[in-house]
């Protein structure tokens, strides 16, 4: 059994999502002032006294509008409650009741879920009492007075809803994989997640930027736990403007860094474009496992060769992330969409692998063994004294040289080239530390290796 699960419901801008991020004690759900800034559902986790519960944010809404997002906003708001333990309604004191509020009042009090009447933005406690009481005639019993910004009431709001919340059950520690879905607008990252969930989990429509939050939503197949990560498209730099959808892709490049994978969703009708060549490079920045995942690949003409002359776009393209898995996939239809999971276990593992000291030295060893390190100009030349791995996720090693100014970029690449060839390491970058160390210490060194053997 997971934890129990609080819908927070409301219309359009009362601060939802500032109510969210006090109950999960981080900024973890976008806040703007402008309505409809959450549109799918976002879960975090909370806790009030001994009871721990997940939180999640709803779009604001709108019953009597279908234009653009509102019908799926409501489905994705109704989904919560539909899962939800207890719900808490969110009204704006300060404008007092409105029609809207009316309507959403009327629809809760049809539904079997315990819910509970916030009234947030009364940062006055007396003036408060006098703003809440405004809020009776909705039917829904005692309204709470509270200030989403600054905490006070949230404690009385709380403590009455831990009365429906049961005591969590003890979890099973689970060793998920962080998996981050990115992409430009529109390659069908939020589709993706979809397929793998087999609901309609994050709002899916034609129009660019229509996922905001990172979606976590978490999957089991086959005994293995993935925390799935839908994010904002991301677009170029010069044509985003501060707002909502700054704090989108802000949102979408910590789902990067947080990732063990990263699945980057390239649109196969439109090819390598520059922006999934800069997203690549960000994803090894962070040092993150990747898989190429080609998408609407059943919207593309075929022959005998069309996938291996698409391969060979992808290697001239992203030819410094030649270490990543590919796979051509149909989110619509769910072709190869499973075998992603496969990939997925396999670049997680690889990211977290270690390799003892002595196989390390093996492998360098028979590389200098064919290829020394060029002697310069001046007639000195790099010596390698020995490497090890110095940490994991990304792979990282240590390599120990007279000087790392003698080691061009060319003899640097090829021992990475050395490395993935003897150790592997597909679908993960790999990160080589060149440190220049001084004889004596290279000595000492040595001989406390030999002591410790």
């Amino acid at each position: 059994m997971g934890l129990p699960i609080v819908a927070i419901i409301g219309r359009p801008n009362v601060g939802k999502s500032t109510f969210v991020n006090r109950l999960a004690g981080e900024k973890s759900a976008i806040v703007h002032d402008e309505p409809g800034v959450t549109r799918d559902r976002t879960y975090l986790p909370s806790y009030w006294g001994d009871r721990e519960f997940l939180v999640v944010d709803t779009g604001g809404l709108v019953f009597n509008d279908d234009t653009e997002f509102l019908p799926l906003i409501r489905q994705q708001a109704m989904t919560a409650l539909a899962e939800a333990t207890a719900a808490i309604f969110i009204v704006d004191g300060q404008t007092g009741p409105t029609g809207a509020d009316e309507e959403v009042a009327t629809w809760l009090r049809q539904q079997p879920v315990p819910v509970l009447l916030a009234v947030n933005k009364c940062e006055s406690a007396e003036q408060g009492l006098i703003q809440a009481a405004e809020f009776w005639n909705l039917g829904l019993g005692e309204p709470f007075p509270i200030s989403a910004i600054h905490g006070s009431g949230t404690g009385d709001l709380l403590d009455k809803l831990i009365e429906y919340i049961p005591l969590a059950t003890e979890i099973p520690e689970t060793h998920e994989i962080k998996v981050a879905i990115v992409g430009r607008p529109n390659v069908g990252k939020s589709s993706l997640l979809n397929a793998f969930v087999g609901e309609d989990r994050a709002i899916v429509s034609p129009i660019s930027g229509t996922t905001r939050d990172a979606i976590d939503t978490c999957v089991e197949k086959n005994g293995q736990t993935y925390r799935l990560i839908d994010t904002a498209g991301i677009r170029k730099k010069k044509h985003i403007e501060y707002g909502t959808e700054f704090f989108s892709i802000n949102r979408a490049f910590k789902a990067i860094r947080r990732a063990d994978v990263v699945l980057l969703v390239i649109d196969a009708l439109d090819g390598v474009t520059d922006q999934d060549q800069k997203l690549a490079g960000r994803i090894i920045d962070d040092g993150r496992a990747c898989i190429i995942v080609v998408n609407k690949w059943d919207a593309i003409e075929k022959d005998s060769y069309t996938i291996y002359d698409y391969q060979k776009l992808l290697q001239q393209r992203l030819h410094f992330s030649e270490w990543a898995e590919t796979i051509f996939v149909s989110a619509l239809t769910g072709q190869r969409v499973e075998k992603i999971l496969e990939l997925v276990n396999q670049g997680a593992e690889e990211h977290k692998r270690r390799v003892s000291t002595s196989v390390v030295n093996e492998v360098l060893e028979e590389a200098i063994r064919w290829h020394s390190s060029p002697v310069s100009r001046s007639g000195k030349q790099g010596k390698i004294y020995y490497g090890t791995q110095v940490s994991t996720q990304p792979p990282t090693f240590a390599l120990f040289v007279n000087d790392a100014k003698r080691f061009s970029d060319n003899y640097r690449r090829y021992i990475e080239r050395q490395f993935r060839q003897q150790l592997g390491f597909k679908g993960t970058p790999i990160r080589l530390l060149w440190r220049s160390k001084k004889v004596r210490d290279v000595e000492a060194a040595t001989v406390n290796r030999a002591t410790k053997v």
